[in-house]
């Protein structure tokens, strides 16, 4: 495949730069191709011994990154990720891939960039071995030019990557070039990999001031005088310029720092994030031969001691969750749609903070959270030299912790949905002197790369003296001084549960604001209820007394009743960080399950329990209590189902807001009415059941705000489809997410059905993923069938490249077949 080819599947399209005829030079290249897809047609061979040296290229099979071989393993309780490990192996694999380099990029410099390889990864081109990397979630670049041929003859980039010592995480990471690869072509003068630093040192209602720090390198052979132009543009229109003539020695990198001002900033804000883009140009005997884009966001913040968190002068209340990187049954191959959905739920329901729990995340995270308003904390480590498995991280410690710390800061330190720096989390070296030398180093390290932005670390409980006034189940370490909270290395002291703390912490730590880094680990299945009577009477129950029914092994109750030892129900946590000002916000552990980590450790189960949204997408009910305490829209949300025993009694809940009241009917008979009191986030009935309709309706001074009705169904029967996007595009890569709901006869949902389903694909595109939510489901989630849980299955369909139509057909034992039908258009229909 020819760079001429890779044209048309560019990352970021330069259109709208490309006639910048004020920037210091004529701009007669084309820079289409600086930065192009180099995801297609790999060959990929899984070695079956884990001392393989070289590929076996007889057993390969064509495939695009990114690409997990993990969650295509079936589950082995007995792998050596463990169930931590989500079960599922790892391994050694080997990719290759050939490719050609036009001739009249020759005289230029050819450099490959992968966003992210899981894990300890060596790279080769043309039998030359350009480096190892051990980190699984930071990119690296490596020079090609020395080694390439060009013109008609190919090259080969062969791609070791090593995940077989194992464990190596506490969660499940997947396997491979997992996240994206490009082709970089530049000229001998450029600007370097990550190579932009842009900071708003001044910014009023009247004007921001813009400081940018460009990093260029000249790789020609004798020194060049080169113009460098950055020129600011806001949605496609040009709104400041700023030159600047530099001399560059031979093979030499020279930091230069320009100033432009900006009159009536638009501000980045949660609600409305607006971006700005820089395009750096680079001239060379008056041709811009390197054109270089960095977008950007304009805004204020502080952490105050008193109000908590100011963004742009306002107090806002960071609401946010804890989110792995993987994306339920996508495995860890990243997904810009599949993030993009993430985001939107969370969105939805009222969440305004992600923390990427516990590494650098996937690029295209933060590009969203810029996009979409979301306060990230950008997480750096999970331990730091003192191991948390036997082959983690640790093991590397000593040789890559600054330059990967480095490399993360600056690849995403102009990121405006960026807040903080997070350092580390439950590190086992903040109990002792070495956690605070450590500390005090990283914390250093950032500082030395971006003193724009407060650095934290996420402790366990971080207290300073021996204070004896909780009692925390963690690490038996509750009465411990923590070192690292007391090193002076943090600007924000990060809280790790300890909830019961939070109104302590002015006491404790008067001069260091707040953060509340992980919350909650409060646990639950969707739409399981357990209301027997000989176990409503012990909540909130903890998970370490054993929560089985019956055959259904381990299933977690939805109420919000179950939580670790070490946390809290959803309820309980927000009610003190809503309280007080000076408690800037949260974290909850977490946003969605995620594959691996189940609590307690404890076969069937697979994936997490703590998610407020399950693997599949699916909202618990929980999820309508934060929608109903962090968002303006009405709520009324009345839960569980109404397919129970006749004469059980059942608790009902439900979530409302902006009303008085709520009053329960069950067919058409009043059981009372029901209001909050003092901080009360729910209300509750018991009922006898009996079957028919549960109608809910929500008052404000005795009018209507709003009614919800659960009735019982009759046998499964019918199966109901539902696209988030009817209409995806084809570039082959889109998906199209189809809910898959089970009714009855007469279209009410079947809440307890557990039905297999079997779906086919035609036309253009693909099934690649199925997945039901069930934390102790063993089907693969890259098959054609799945067994639903609770009434509800999801299928994935990914688009092909070619326009046309995918239609997916639903069926079940018992069940009426149905189809849907998904859309998908080049990006000239759109």
């Amino acid at each position: 495949m020819t760079v001429k080819h890779l044209k048309a599947i560019q990352f970021f399209a330069l259109t709208g730069f490309l006639l910048l005829a004020s920037c210091g030079g004529k701009n007669n290249t084309d820079f289409s191709n600086r930065k192009v897809s180099f995801n297609e047609n790999w060959q990929f061979y899984l070695s079956k011994d884990s001392n393989d040296t070289i590929i076996d290229k007889n057993q390969t099979r064509t495939l695009n990154v990114p690409h997990d071989w993990s969650i295509e393993l079936p589950f082995d309780e007995n792998s050596p990720t463990g169930i931590g490990g989500g079960a599922l192996n790892g391994g050694l694999g080997w990719y290759v891939k050939t490719f050609k380099v036009a001739e009249k990029d020759s005289t230029k410099i050819t450099s490959v960039v992968f966003d992210g390889v899981y894990m300890n990864s060596d790279v080769w081109v043309n039998g030359h071995h350009l480096g190892n990397r051990p980190n699984g979630y930071l990119g690296f670049e490596y020079n090609l030019t020395p080694y390439l041929n060009y013109g008609e003859k190919e090259n080969e980039i062969l791609v070791k990557v090593n995940n077989s010592k194992q464990p190596n995480s506490r969660w499940y990471s997947g396997s491979g070039i997992y996240r994206n690869v490009w082709l970089k072509t530049t000229d001998k003068a450029h600007v370097t990999q990550w190579g932009t630093f842009i900071t708003t040192p001044v910014v009023t209602k009247d004007e921001a001031v813009i400081n940018l720090e460009t990093t260029i390198k000249n790789e020609y052979p004798e020194a060049k005088e080169l113009v460098v132009t950055t020129t600011l543009f806001k949605d496609n229109s040009e709104i400041a310029s700023v030159s600047k003539k530099i001399n560059i020695a031979a093979n030499r990198q020279h930091n230069i720092l320009q100033e432009v001002k900006v009159n009536n900033p638009v501000l980045w804000e949660v609600e409305k994030p607006e971006m700005y883009t820089a395009v750096t140009q680079i001239s060379l005997n008056n041709v811009v031969v390197d054109q270089y884009k960095t977008p950007f966001g304009i805004r204020t913040f502080t952490f105050d001691l008193k109000k908590g968190f100011l963004l742009n002068g306002k107090q806002v209340k960071i609401k946010g969750v804890c989110l792995h990187h993987d994306l339920g049954p996508l495995g860890s191959a990243i997904n810009t749609r599949a993030i993009e959905r993430q985001l939107e739920i969370m969105k939805e329901m009222g969440v305004n903070g992600i923390r990427t729990s516990h590494n650098p995340p996937a690029p295209e995270l933060l590009d969203l959270c810029d996009k979409m308003g979301f306060i990230v904390m950008d997480e750096a480590f999970d331990m730091w030299a003192q191991a948390k498995t036997p082959h983690d991280y640790s093991n590397y410690w000593d040789e890559w912790h600054k330059r990967d710390l480095e490399d993360q800061i600056l690849r995403d330190r102009n990121h405006p949905s960026v807040f903080m720096w997070s350092i580390g989390n439950e590190i086992p070296e903040q109990w002792n002197d070495k956690g605070a030398e450590i500390g005090r180093e990283l914390s250093a390290i950032v500082k030395a790369m971006d003193n724009t932005r407060p650095v934290t670390a996420a402790m366990n409980p971080p207290i300073i003296v021996n204070s004896g006034e909780v009692n925390i189940q963690f690490q038996n370490t509750a009465d411990k001084p923590n070192a690292l909270a007391a090193s002076g290395a943090l600007d924000i002291i990060g809280y790790n549960y300890a909830h019961q703390t939070y109104e302590k912490h002015p006491v404790n730590f008067p001069k260091v604001p707040f953060i509340a880094t992980e919350t909650t680990s409060a646990l639950a299945t969707r739409g399981y209820y357990d209301t027997r009577s000989d176990t409503v009477k012990m909540w909130p129950k903890r998970w370490d007394i054993p929560f089985y029914d019956g055959n259904l092994g381990n299933t977690v109750s939805a109420y919000d009743q179950v939580q670790a030892p070490w946390g809290s129900t959803h309820e309980a946590t927000w009610k003190i960080i809503k309280k007080h000002d000076y408690l800037s916000g949260m974290y909850i552990w977490t946003g969605f399950d995620y594959i691996g980590e189940p609590t307690p450790y404890q076969w069937p189960s697979i994936s997490s329990y703590f998610g407020i949204v399950d693997l599949a997408g699916f909202p618990k009910d929980v999820y309508y209590m934060y929608q109903s305490e962090w968002t303006d829209k009405t709520v009324l949300h009345v839960f569980p189902h109404w397919n129970w025993k006749e004469g059980q009694t059942v608790d009902v809940w439900a979530y409302y807001n902006n009303a008085d009241e709520v009053e329960l009917y069950l067919n058409g008979k009043s059981l009372g009415k029901r209001s909050k009191q003092n901080d009360d986030l729910h209300v509750m009935w018991r009922v006898p059941f009996e079957a028919g309709t549960l109608k809910a309706v929500s008052r404000k001074d005795g009018k209507t705000v709003l009614e919800k009705e659960v009735k019982t169904a009759g046998e499964p029967a019918k199966l109901q489809l539902t696209a988030d996007r009817e209409t995806i595009k084809a570039d082959g890569n889109d998906l199209s997410f189809i809910t898959v709901d089970i009714t009855d006869d007469k279209g009410v949902f079947a809440a307890t059905a557990n039905n297999e389903i079997h779906f086919s694909v035609k036309g253009n595109g693909k099934i690649v993923g199925v997945c039901s939510g069930d934390p102790v489901s063993h089907e693969s989630y890259k098959g054609n069938s799945h067994t639903s849980l609770n009434g509800k299955c999801l299928v994935i369909v990914q688009a092909a490249k070619e326009a046309g139509t995918i239609t997916l057909t639903a069926s079940g034992d018992g069940l009426k077949e149905n189809t849907i039908t998904i859309n998908t258009v080049s990006d000239q229909e759109e």
